[in-house]
C-alpha cells in the first residue's frame, strides 16, 4: 500500500467534476420527469376528449345506462325507469336499490347539444321530496341561469355536463360493471411517476 498527498488545488478540481456530474444528472432527471409528466397531463385529457366522443355517440337509452353503471360503480343500486313518462326521475340511486335508505338519489338525464335553462332545473327541483338529492345530467351542457337555479335549490342538486361526466367515468371505469364498460371501451394505460 501507498499512501500519497494529494494537492490541494488537484482536490478541488476532483471535487468540482464531481460535484457538477452530479448536479447534471439531477438537472437531467428533473428535466425528464418535467416531460414525463407534461405528456401524462396530454394524454390524460385527450383522453377525456376521447371519452367525450364516445359518449357523444350513445343514444339516449345507453346514456341512461352509462349513467346508471357509473352510479353502481360509486356504491349505489340504480333503477331506471322505463320509457315514457317519468316525471323527471329517469334513474333512482340508493343504497337499497328501492330509495328507502338515505341518501336517495334522483337522476335526469338529457342527451342532447342544447344546454338546459333555468326552467328545466325549476321543474326537475319542483319535482323532489325534501330528503331527495338530485343529480342533472345534461351533455349539452347548463346556461348561466340554470347554474344559479342549481346553487340556490332547497335539495343538494349536482349539475353534470359532458366534461365532469368524461371525468367521472375515468376515474371510476375499472370499477363500472361489464355492461357499461361495454358501452365505452377503454383501455388502461400504465405510466411512470
Amino acid at each position: 500500500m501507498a499512501l500519497f498527498k494529494v494537492p490541494e488545488e488537484s482536490s478541488q478540481e476532483i471535487e468540482a467534476k464531481a460535484k457538477s456530474k452530479v448536479q447534471g444528472t439531477v438537472i437531467a432527471e428533473q428535466e425528464e420527469q418535467q416531460g414525463v409528466a407534461e405528456a401524462l397531463k396530454d394524454i390524460q385529457s385527450r383522453s377525456v376528449e376521447f371519452i367525450k366522443d364516445r359518449l357523444s355517440r350513445l343514444d339516449w337509452e345507453q346514456m341512461q345506462q352509462i349513467i346508471a353503471g357509473l352510479l353502481r360503480a360509486m356504491g349505489y343500486k340504480t333503477r331506471i325507469s322505463p320509457r315514457g313518462s317519468d316525471r323527471g326521475k329517469d334513474i333512482i340511486a340508493s343504497p337499497d336499490g328501492f330509495g328507502f335508505e338515505p341518501p336517495r338519489i334522483v337522476v335526469e338525464v338529457k342527451h342532447r347539444r342544447d344546454a338546459m335553462g333555468a326552467n328545466e332545473i325549476r321543474s326537475f327541483i319542483g319535482g323532489r321530496h325534501k330528503d331527495d338529492k338530485g343529480l342533472y345530467v345534461s351533455t349539452g351542457g347548463f346556461s348561466k341561469e340554470a347554474r344559479y337555479e342549481a346553487d340556490r335549490s332547497a335539495i343538494p342538486l349536482t349539475l353534470m355536463d359532458l366534461d365532469d361526466l368524461a371525468r367521472e367515468i375515468a376515474d371510476h371505469f375499472e370499477k363500472m360493471d361489464s355492461e357499461a364498460r361495454a358501452l365505452i371501451p377503454l383501455t388502461r394505460i400504465y405510466w411512470p411517476t
